[in-house]
Formats: C-alpha cells, sequence, structure tokens
C-alpha cells in the first residue's frame, strides 16, 4: 500500500510539474487538460483522476512553482521609513526577482482572462498586497494615497517590468529609478480626481 501511495504522489507531481512548464511557457491558453496530460505523458483520465479540474490543477501549479521561486518578502518592507526610500527597496527586490521570474510569469498575466477564479483572485490579492506594502505608513498625504496606490499597482505588475526591461531595454537597476520617480511624484501635485494640477 505504501508503494502504491508513493506512486500516487508521483504521479500528482508529474502532472504538477507538466502544468507548470506548460502554464510558464505557453500560457494557460495552451494549457488544455489534454495538453497536461500529453505533457506529462498520462491519460486525461489519470489527469482527472488525481485532479478535479482546472482549478486545482493551476492551485497545485502555483504552489509547486511558488515553492522553486519564493517571492520578496513585502512586510519586511515596513522597515523602511519614506515613500521614496521604501519604494527603492522594494521595487529593487521584487524586479530583482523579476528578472530571474518574471518570464514565467508573463504568460499566466498575457492570459490572465483564462486562470480559473480562485488562482485569478490570488494572483490578484498578491499584488494588491505588493502594491500596498511600498505605500503603507509612509510620508504620503492621505489626499495623495489613492493615486499613489494606482501608481503603485502598475508598477509591481510583472507586465510594468517587462515593458520597461524586457521591451524597450532599460537595466532593471533603471527601471527601479523610473519607478521610484513616478511614486515620488504622483504623492505631489493636486487631489486625486483632479491629478497634477489638473482641475
Amino acid at each position: 500500500m505504501r508503494r502504491r501511495a508513493d506512486l500516487v504522489d508521483a504521479t500528482r507531481e508529474r502532472i504538477t510539474a507538466a502544468a507548470m512548464r506548460l502554464h510558464t511557457s505557453v500560457g494557460p491558453s495552451g494549457a488544455s487538460i489534454a495538453a497536461i496530460a500529453a505533457e506529462a505523458g498520462v491519460t486525461r483520465l489519470t489527469v482527472y483522476n488525481h485532479f478535479a479540474g482546472q482549478d486545482e490543477i493551476f492551485g497545485a501549479c502555483m504552489a509547486h512553482w511558488a515553492a522553486l521561486h519564493p517571492r520578496p518578502d513585502v512586510a519586511a518592507w515596513q522597515s523602511v521609513t519614506g515613500l521614496e526610500a521604501r519604494a527603492r527597496h522594494g521595487l529593487r527586490e521584487l524586479y530583482a526577482w523579476y528578472v530571474d521570474a518574471g518570464e514565467d510569469l508573463y504568460p499566466i498575466h498575457r492570459d490572465i482572462a483564462l486562470v480559473p477564479p480562485s488562482a485569478r483572485m490570488a494572483i490578484e490579492a498578491t499584488e494588491t498586497r505588493t502594491a500596498a506594502a511600498l505605500v503603507d505608513d509612509t510620508d504620503v498625504p492621505p489626499e495623495a494615497r489613492p493615486r499613489v496606490l494606482a501608481v503603485a499597482g502598475h508598477l509591481v505588475d510583472v507586465e510594468t517590468w517587462r515593458s520597461l526591461v524586457v521591451k524597450h531595454g532599460l537595466a532593471w537597476e533603471e527601471a527601479v529609478e523610473v519607478g521610484v520617480g513616478l511614486l515620488v511624484a504622483a504623492s505631489h501635485g493636486g487631489p486625486s480626481r483632479g491629478g497634477f494640477g489638473r482641475p
């Protein structure tokens, strides 16, 4: 029975790893159950014997990938005071991590509409926490906070990093400084609704 349990675990892990390879290369749009089964070298029935559906597969895939690529500890950013210093510290950690992990994440974000709802909500919650960690308990005026959070949300998005670094050729350190400048500029200016001096 122990050997059978080991075989079951090994098959589940093989399916999870296959799904992860597809999600981080062709993206969710190319990761059908049939494609995952083919990548894992099993039948579709075997996949369904181990996973109830795409939602469960994606959850296992995300957990497996996250164990291999731990994200920066955004809670630790709270120890850095001041928006500019916090933004520079946090974006440096995040963009350095994207250098290693960003190309894996890009196909998933590109196909985000096809990601199962629970996984999509988890991804969005992580981005929201990361953006808030750049801003919370800093010297941002209350009236500017919505605008600064919006800019922070844009900057922590892997597609922003990819646009600046991969598509347009900035060094990731330069991209960090661009981001810091945007956040600091957003913290100044007029009320959020008018924005930067507009009535």
